[in-house]
């Protein structure tokens, strides 16, 4: 196996800002302090790009789709002069463009992670011929590598399953009381309030509607003293479908809900947040993964999860957390309920779920793996 340095370009074309786009700025600063030259390629002044550079990349920026064939001969030199021989893609659309890379630099390795769970076959005549240029595609759960098996024309050696990875030292329980009690109140939570919190962008598909159902529902038992925080960015610019967030907050002011329920706005102090919580509840319809299950789960945080998608198998199949329809209010406060009157329940599926995370889901040792993936694919000197 080669030890030489690998020069590594990510391929990250999109304006949106959500997990998939932020797993290689996550990724990056790890990378770079292993030995790597990381590079990318990113739209000009996107979320992406921005992230990517302060995560210590060198970005190649582009404008749009049209002008990828006016720039390719300058990505090309580009590529050639940073000795870039390994390409990771992270929308199946950026594989056109390394594809088209590869025509003219054979001698470059292209990978390929399936982050949103390819749900059509791409099995006709173009897809079989970007994908025979794809040395390895990861797989980020075992539900989404069941689907890859199924739909790309590659043979199984090819695909991997590689979960995702938390930092467990960032998502070490810091056991602040101060800090959680600041938090909680500028969050407007009541100090005796069991409170619930649901992370995750504020767009449909994500559940924060069926939790709001929920927390309606469970207004008729006052005694439980409950508190939901909905975490995540309000805005376009954060992730956010304004519309949906317009629709939540409506939701919330007719059922007189205001006072039992929160907005927090994008956090840059994500941790301390999940910290700051009782109970993590993820209602994702249909999850590909689910960063922010393993993010609680190594928080020690009692999880309730959606039944479907790939939460099912990060909880064990319930095991380490409570899993719901992701779609029925009821449901979902039936859970509420049972956990809130039951403190000890809280406490053990937050004990089980951390020994899971630490045992799965370590950031370092998906580093690891990726890095020796990159490096198996290294010409042999």
């Amino acid at each position: 196996m080669s030890t030489e340095p690998i020069h590594l370009l990510h391929i990250c074309l999109s304006k949106g800002w959500g997990g998939l786009e932020m797993y290689p700025a996550r990724i990056t600063p790890h990378l770079c302090a292993a030995g790597l030259q990381v590079h990318a390629c990113a739209w000009q002044a996107s979320k992406v790009s921005s992230a990517l550079k302060t995560a210590g990349a060198h970005v190649y920026e582009l404008t749009s789709w049209a002008s990828v064939l006016t720039h390719l001969p300058k990505l090309l030199a580009y590529i050639r002069r940073t000795q870039i021989h390994v390409i990771h893609c992270h929308k199946s659309s950026d594989l056109r463009l390394a594809a088209l890379i590869s025509l003219f630099l054979p001698q470059i390795r292209i990978f390929f992670t399936d982050h949103m769970g390819v749900t059509r076959p791409k099995k006709d005549l173009y897809h079989r011929w970007v994908y025979r240029k794809v040395t390895r595609i990861f797989s980020i759960s075992e539900t989404t590598y069941q689907r890859n098996l199924r739909a790309f024309p590659v043979p199984a050696e090819r695909i991997t399953r590689l979960y995702y990875g938390v930092d467990l030292q960032a998502y070490q329980p810091q056991q602040n009381r101060q800090r959680n009690a600041e938090i909680r109140a500028h969050l407007r939570i009541p100090e005796d309030a069991v409170c619930i919190g649901l992370p995750g962008r504020l767009s449909p598909g994500k559940g924060q509607e069926y939790l709001l159902q929920a927390a309606d529902r469970l207004r008729t038992q006052p005694e439980l003293k409950l508190h939901y925080v909905l975490i995540g960015g309000l805005e376009a610019a954060e992730g956010a479908d304004e519309d949906f967030v317009a629709t939540l907050q409506a939701f919330v002011q007719s059922h007189q809900l205001s006072d039992h329920v929160s907005f927090s706005g994008f956090r840059t102090d994500l941790p301390a947040v999940l910290e700051a919580m009782d109970i993590i509840c993820i209602p994702s319809r249909n999850e590909a993964f689910g960063l922010v299950v393993i993010e609680a789960m190594a928080l020690g945080k009692a999880i309730i999860g959606a039944n479907t998608g790939a939460i099912p198998e990060l909880l064990q199949q319930g095991r380490v957390g409570q899993l719901v329809d992701p779609q029925s209010g009821t449901e979902i406060a039936e859970a509420i309920g049972r956990l809130a009157q039951e403190k000890s329940q809280v406490r053990a599926l937050g004990q089980l779920a951390q020994a899971r995370a630490h045992q799965y889901f370590d950031l370092k040792q998906h580093l690891k793996t990726l890095i020796g993936y990159y490096r198996q694919a290294l010409p042999k000197p």
